[in-house]
């Protein structure tokens, strides 16, 4: 499973995020200053400015509440969660075709994520594409949701024709590099948990996880 989507956060969590932000309307700032030399030609957006107390702030917010969703942290196995930014589209707004750098100050991009502040219906256009080798995939996420996907892949936001796309992105560095081996591992995260909590604990469950943690550090970094 490349992807994962997942409710992040609550409407009450939600409400506080867009609260502090549309305080904030003077830290808005054109998204090139923090695109590579060949995305910013297709990027067209507003960000939070990162280095303001409110940004840091926020984005610290976001960070923990990831770390503590287990879902999210069986699929990633995140060892670093950076460069969280908080960006707007507004109407004729769009991001185009690019890829994530794989480097970035702040650590290794393996997996990016984009969390939705507005929900889908409170705006036309917008659409998250992830293109894969012969396809490609078209998100809309409701409120509070989020989408992790590999950064080695293409992708783009539509146009926004009407409303306002408030979202939050970031990367993830995970312990483990590689797309396959995470899979084989959330899978065998998954079977093992599912096993235990139909079952119980038992000799041969203890054995799965054995291998599983092994298997961790085997292919960890």
């Amino acid at each position: 499973m490349n992807y994962l989507t997942s409710q992040l956060l609550i409407q009450e969590e939600i409400d506080t995020l867009i609260e502090n932000l549309k305080k904030e309307n003077t830290l808005w700032e054109d998204g090139k200053k923090t695109a590579g030399s060949h995305a910013s030609i297709v990027k067209n957006n507003l960000q939070l400015n990162r280095q303001s107390e409110i940004s840091i702030k926020l984005s610290n917010a976001i960070k923990k509440k990831i770390l503590a969703n287990p879902l999210i942290k069986s699929f990633a196995l995140p060892k670093i969660i950076h460069g969280i930014m908080f960006t707007k589209s507004l109407n004729n707004m769009q991001y185009g075709r690019h890829i994530d750098n794989p480097f970035m100050s702040s650590g290794r991009a393996d997996l990016s994520f984009t969390i939705s502040l507005t929900d889908k219906s409170t705006y036309e256009g917008g659409e998250l594409i992830i293109e894969e080798m012969n396809s490609e995939k078209e998100f809309k996420l409701n409120a509070g949701e989020i989408i992790i996907y590999p950064s080695t892949y293409l992708h783009s936001v539509k146009e926004v024709k009407n409303g306002e796309r408030l979202v939050c992105v970031g990367w993830i560095e995970s312990y483990v590099k590689s797309i396959e081996e995470r899979e084989y591992l959330f899978d065998l995260d998954a079977g093992a948990k599912g096993l235990l909590a139909k079952n119980g604990r038992s000799d041969e469950l203890d054995l799965i996880f054995k291998s599983y943690s092994n298997l961790l550090r085997l292919l960890g970094s």
